[in-house]
């Protein structure tokens, strides 16, 4: 299984408790988790089902970069945090 975690930030708007999905390509693994919570999908997926620009996904800490294919394989084990990327100064 893998751990989707949804940081604070995003949890403010729909509570959503960690959720532990099937392994698959990172898409696959996304949908499952947001089906927990549909109403986070448009928080965290566009129109296109790409991750928006605001919001910032780690594969066991280590940042995605393409938003768009998602097809990274994801093992048992594996860790997923989705955050909303915040800047300012």
């Amino acid at each position: 299984m893998v751990t989707v975690e949804f940081a604070a930030s995003l949890r403010r708007h729909v509570e959503c408790a960690p959720q532990n999905v099937a392994a698959g390509s990172l898409r696959v693994v996304l949908e499952a988790a947001l089906a927990a919570a549909p109403e986070l999908r448009h928080y965290v997926l566009d129109d296109q089902n790409n991750i928006r620009k605001h919001v910032a996904v780690f594969v066991n800490k280590t940042m995605v970069l393409d938003r768009q294919n998602l097809t990274q394989a994801l093992a048992s084990g594996d860790r997923v945090l989705v955050i909303q990327a915040l800047t300012g100064g």
